[in-house]
Formats: C-alpha cells, structure tokens, sequence
C-alpha cells in the first residue's frame, strides 16, 4: 500500500482516477532546489545559511542515484546572480533581502548570496553527466525567471518531484507555479527542509492541500519500481522496462 502526507497525516494514496499520474515513472524528472554552498556551507559567512539542509546532502544522492537508475532525468536548480548586482540590490532588491535584514539574527554576509562564480553558488549535491542544471533562479522560484518549463516540455515531462531547499519558500513557491503551469507535482517529505520545522510543516501542510503529493522518497521509488522491472543489457547500461 502507497502512502502519502495530508496535513502532516500519513495515508492511503486514494483509489481515485488521477492520483496514478503523480505516480508513474514515465514523464517524470527530479527537481533539486538550491543545494549549494550559499545556504549549506559550514562558515560564519554563508550568505544565507540553512544548516538544516545539511543532513539531506547524502540522502538526496542517493534518491538521485536510484532515480538515475530508472531513468529519471535529474535536474539541479540554483540562485545564481549577476555580479552587478542588477538582479537584485542594484536594481529593484527582491523582498526577502529586506525582511532577512531585519530579523533578530540577520545572516552577516546577505550580498554575497547567490552572486555568480562566487563560492556560494557551488554545488553540495553530486552532480553527475546526463543531469541538466538550471543556473539562471533570480528569485524564490525555479520556475521564475529560469528556462525550467521549455527544458521540462522538451522532455515531454509531466510529473516534477521537488526536493531541496527552502521548503517554506523556494520550494512552495516552485511548487506552485508547477500545478499552475499544469505539471503533477509531488514533494519529498524527508528530503525538504525549511529554515525551522515549523516553517517546513507549514508548507508541506499547504503543498499537501492545494499543490499536489507529498510522500516520502522510499515509498515513492517503491511505487516507481513496481511499474516494471529493471533490466541490465549486455553494455551495463540500466533501463527500465515496462
């Protein structure tokens, strides 16, 4: 039995016509938002730090691999800004500048978020041939204003699973413009993470609501591998039948 999360809940996956797109393989490419060094890295300087990610670096390989594996495209999305400064502070600043600058803890180095060819732009995940990257996010989501949707349509993809970083924000956000740009969207429970967990289950509740599935990654490669068998030709090369 297939579960997925409604309201923090975990269920039953409904025998309801429709809820078998979210699920097939076919169609399907993984989206990784922003796992790089700008939010993940160890220093005092991280522009805009979200430690909590760190613990999904591995597990997100992982999912990766056996998404690879099945033949899944897998596709890196990251912040990345020009060095003029004219995406952002230097031309009309995005809000959330602003109100990061205002908390009671402010990250310390907020320029350098994001800024092209920095170090903070850098990948934590693996990155590996045959994934394409997505290098042009200015702002929350990766949809906006990225090449995501043609790269997604050339590939005749229907279903997006989102994983990554922010979930409160980039990924709630990218979340949505997905279900309005008619794309199936589900969202890895245990391979998000928000700034706090209460943020986090904010917005996997209202992703669950109004966006599309939220399921965990194991059941989710589970229900991937029972809708055929994978094969190994006499080259290695891994295909999945169906």
């Amino acid at each position: 039995m297939t579960n997925y999360y409604v309201r923090g809940d975990r269920r039953p996956v409904p025998d309801v016509a429709g809820f078998d797109e979210y699920l097939d393989p076919r169609h399907t490419a993984v989206i990784s938002i922003d796992m790089h060094e700008g939010h993940l890295s160890e220093s005092p300087l991280t522009p805009s730090p979200c430690p909590r990610g760190r613990d999904i670096v591995q597990p997100i390989n992982d999912f990766h691999t056996k998404a690879r594996v099945l033949g899944i495209p897998v596709i890196h999305v990251r912040s990345d800004l020009r060095v003029s400064g004219l995406d952002d502070l230097n031309g009309i600043p995005s809000a959330w500048r602003l109100f990061a600058s205002v908390r009671d803890t402010p990250p310390t180095n907020l320029a350098e978020h994001a800024i092209h060819g920095s170090k903070w732009t850098e990948f934590r995940t693996d990155v590996e041939p045959g994934d394409e990257i997505i290098d042009t996010k200015k702002r929350f989501s990766a949809f906006y204003p990225t090449d995501l949707d043609f790269l997604l349509r050339q590939m005749n993809i229907k279903t997006v699973v989102f994983n990554g970083i922010m979930s409160h924000c980039c990924i709630l956000n990218s979340a949505f413009d997905a279900q309005g740009l008619n794309y199936r969207v589900v969202v890895l429970n245990d391979l998000t993470r928000g700034a706090d967990e209460e943020l986090e289950q904010a917005s996997l509740t209202i992703m669950s609501l109004h966006v599309g599935m939220v399921m965990d990654s194991e059941e989710l490669v589970d229900v991937w591998t029972e809708g055929g068998r994978i094969t190994t030709s006499a080259d290695a090369a891994t295909t999945l039948v169906y």
